[in-house]
């Protein structure tokens, strides 16, 4: 590569070998699908919090947010560092790097694309999660498989309750405590549906809406830009809630309340309220608690300052459900009686309330791990983060390629055709999976990857742009691009992983 920028190709490594200068150590590594979304759910229990996708374990890594004009200088891959250098990295014995998207080939599966360097690509399709109900707004609306388990245990439970209210039923309360299972869920489905429109109002986009175990979750991919907007948007679903619960209220009143449809409108009336008044509770990962993140953001003029408010307020709340819920129903402040709540009940309250707290802890801890994400993501920027490379020609000998790298202090490899321009990449995996007896044997072509329009990656992107491009075209290896077009260096999605998952480390 050209350090001093006259040139849009690289140079040679015999050339480069002479211009060493001085650069950061690489940092570290990128998640498939790095940056959880903001999730709103509604239900009698809380949500996580936007936790689809668990980055891997923190390796030891350098700052990526030092400050750099080029590439790191690091050895070549697949040999040892000079001596004296200090470097290990990149030496014969490193493990090959791990594909960060498991569940797609990154072996020239990506589509041609023809968007310039720098802009986004076209976002490819969600992995389904669950069966696909429809897309009202034009968000796809799944339901997981634990949805199936609880509208199996809400029918046994409430065909339990209808028993003593309706004995004259007999097996067909069970098909009444499907529907209003069913109707219960559709009423969940509101709720979530208030939180997507409210985001597609304020131009946030919206993944999807999944119905689950214990409620729903709206995946809204950013963060709400004002203090004002967040408040809104997480207050929509219980107010949405509140209105079904008065809806289903005033179509009792004309309804006798010993049949089945005033079961069934009283039944679905104070669940709709069980959500609101729960959802409106003042701790992450609930609605309450993104309004109280809203109100402390607002006061303070920092979100982080809210977040974190409010996350240990939601713990608070978790240690509160786990020891109080049980307390309540064996008080009978929850409508039961003391011969009620004896036996298997106590057993089943007391585990209820573990669950129950145990996902209001995970979700608060999230809404921090995420927050702290967002603070630091920012510094995660391609031209710190990218491998210096020399070019090569698709006959030379990997074992040629490799002194030429480790002359120049180069970590990547280009392929080049006649004319200088890159055609492929050499990926790191491919060479360290190779023998050194034989790399004077085997061309570099048949450790290469094309490069596909959706693989060239400007060098300024940072931050989500940055996550967002490797998001949608997955690969090992990407080539950076100045906007000049000359050619920067490669950056490892190994690098960026690291770099991500020390940055959700970093305290703020």
């Amino acid at each position: 590569m050209d350090e001093s920028g006259r040139s849009a190709q690289p140079r040679s490594g015999d050339d480069e070998a002479a211009e060493q200068h001085a650069g950061p150590p690489t940092p570290p590594a990128a998640p498939a699908h790095p940056e959880p979304p903001e999730s709103h759910g509604a239900s009698e229990e809380p949500r996580e919090e936007g936790t689809a996708h668990t980055p891997a374990p923190k390796p030891t890594a350098p700052d990526p947010a030092a400050p750099s004009d080029r590439p790191s200088e690091q050895p070549a891959p697949g040999e040892q560092a000079p001596a004296g250098s200090g470097e290990t990295q990149g030496t014969p014995h490193q493990p090959p790097t791990p594909d960060l998207h498991p569940d797609r080939s990154h072996a020239h599966s990506a589509p041609e694309r023809h968007t310039p360097a720098g802009k986004r690509p076209p976002r490819p399709p969600e992995p389904r999660s669950g069966l696909l109900m429809g897309r009202p707004f034009g968000v796809p609306v799944y339901v997981a498989p634990s949805w199936f388990l609880v509208a199996a245990l809400i029918t046994w439970v409430f065909g339990g309750q209808l028993d003593r209210v309706l004995p004259e039923l007999g097996a067909a309360r069970y098909l009444v405590s499907l529907f209003f299972a069913v109707a219960f869920y559709a009423s969940v489905l509101v709720h979530e549906l208030a939180h997507t429109v409210a985001a597609l109002r304020f131009k946030l986009p919206v993944r999807r809406i999944q119905l689950q175990f214990f409620g729903g979750v709206s995946e809204i991919e950013k963060e709400a830009e004002t203090p004002g907007r967040e408040f809104w948007l997480a207050f929509v679903g219980p107010l949405l809630s509140l209105v079904l619960a008065g809806v289903f209220y005033l179509a009792m009143q004309p309804v006798e309340p010993g049949t089945v449809p005033g079961v069934l409108l009283a039944g679905l009336m104070v669940s709709n309220l069980i959500v609101a008044i729960f959802n409106l509770l003042p701790g992450l990962p609930l609605d309450g608690g993104r309004m109280l993140r809203a109100v402390v953001w607002k006061i303070t003029g920092r979100p982080m300052s809210g977040t974190v408010a409010a996350a240990w307020v939601g713990r608070a709340l978790a240690v509160s459900v786990l020891i109080g819920l049980p307390l309540l129903t064996q008080s009978g402040a929850l409508g039961s009686t003391a011969e009620d709540n004896v036996g298997m009940d106590t057993v089943t309250d007391a585990l209820l309330a573990a669950i129950l707290a145990a996902i209001i802890w995970t979700g608060a801890g999230n809404s921090l791990r995420v927050a702290r994400l967002r603070e630091h993501l920012p510094e995660l920027r391609a031209r710190n983060l990218t491998r210096r490379a020399v070019p090569v020609h698709t006959d030379t000998p990997l074992s040629e390629a490799l002194r030429r790298a480790n002359d120049a202090g180069a970590r990547a490899l280009v392929v080049v055709d006649t004319d200088g321009e890159p055609v492929s990449l050499v990926r790191e995996a491919a060479i360290v999976g190779v023998p050194e007896h034989r790399r004077p044997w085997v061309a570099v072509s048949g450790l290469a990857q094309e490069i596909t329009d959706g693989m060239r990656v400007s060098a300024e992107l940072a931050g989500e742009d940055l996550l967002e491009v490797l998001r949608a075209t997955p690969a090992t290896e990407y080539l950076v691009v100045e906007e000049t077009g000359e050619i920067y260096g490669v950056l490892s999605a190994a690098d960026v992983e690291r770099a991500f998952v020390k940055a959700m480390a970093r305290p703020s």
